[in-house]
């Protein structure tokens, strides 16, 4: 612990911290490594392929697309934060991290998972555009409105992220010794010397407006849709609006589900294994299985591969 933990006078300097990860889990770290790193090159494939699918094919450059190319990136950006030092971590026999990186890790998650959860909100309204108003929808979703909801979702991500970030890391240490697998906010708070109910209050807070603020507007949107659907005289028309829908409100049950759990809590409810779960359920398998639920799902993204696939055998001859 002295390595990183200093005093002078009735100050602590920390010069970096300890990550303990999956400490319980050592016996297989190989495994888990192998494991994860597959999972972190799938998880990036699918989305890269997405992105390039989104890009090359004039017909899916619509809002809708648009959005789901920005949510590709955001969610490759996000797991990169957190899955090469935690595959470092695995390899290596001390999980370490310094105190500037871990304050990187932490803003740049903070960042990219926030824009997430706005964005989500802004797909969810550009749908219930689509289904409500059909006819204004190419007016209402107008290139620019598109363009000002993503450049919305990187300020809000930015402005959370900074927050924490700054108040976070301003607060006396009296601990190294991070209980989680990256810098996560609520196991360094279990670090701070002295009472830390402000600080609670503060995530709170925050998180409600992070995570309650879109997922409030994501409810109103599919109100208004399901209200729309079940007015429509042909039950054909039912089924291809709400398919349109399904892929969204799937991974807003996955990210919203596993991320307000982790958030909207005190830190008196926090438990290490738990919410280490919770923790590898919205950083890792819900990017992860993003891609997939839109790509597998999606016959439009199926047709533009199979497109793409043609036109690159095409090139090889």
């Amino acid at each position: 612990m002295s390595l990183f933990m200093s005093r002078q006078g009735n100050d602590t300097d920390i010069s970096g911290f300890l990550l303990v990860g999956f400490a319980e889990t050592q016996q297989v770290r190989l495994m888990i490594f192998v494991m994860l790193l597959s999972l972190y090159m799938i998880t990036l494939m699918t989305n890269m392929t997405i992105i390039l699918i989104l890009k090359s094919d004039p017909e899916l450059n619509t809002p809708m697309y648009f959005f789901l190319m920005h949510l590709a990136c955001l969610e490759a950006c996000y797991l990169s934060v957190i899955i090469p030092k935690l595959l470092e971590n695995l390899l290596a026999k001390t999980s370490i991290i310094s105190f500037q990186g871990c304050a990187m890790q932490m803003f740049l998650f903070l960042f990219f998972g926030v824009a997430e959860c706005f964005l989500l909100a802004a797909m969810a309204f550009d749908r219930y555009v689509a289904i409500c108003y059909p006819l204004r929808y190419t007016i209402i979703m107008s290139r620019n409105v598109c363009w000002r909801m993503v450049t919305g979702s990187y300020v809000c991500g930015t402005i959370v992220g900074l927050v924490h970030t700054t108040v976070t890391f301003h607060l006396p240490f009296c601990g190294v010794t991070v209980n989680h697998f990256f810098c996560e906010i609520q196991p360094l708070l279990e670090l701070v010397c002295g009472d830390t109910f402000l600080n609670e209050v503060q995530v709170i807070g925050v998180a409600l407006f992070a995570i309650m603020l879109p997922f409030l507007l994501i409810i109103l949107s599919y109100m208004g849709i399901i209200f729309t659907i079940t007015r429509m005289p042909v039950l054909e028309s039912r089924y291809k609006a709400f398919s349109t829908c399904s892929s969204h409100l799937i991974v807003v049950v996955l990210f919203y589900g596993t991320a307000s759990s982790m958030y909207l809590k005190p830190k008196s409810s926090y438990s290490p294994p738990v919410d280490k779960v919770l923790s590898f359920s919205y950083t890792v398998l819900t990017p992860l299985l993003n891609p997939i639920i839109y790509s597998l799902r999606n016959k439009e993204i199926q047709g533009a591969l199979r497109k793409l696939w043609k036109k690159m055998a095409l090139q090889k001859l």
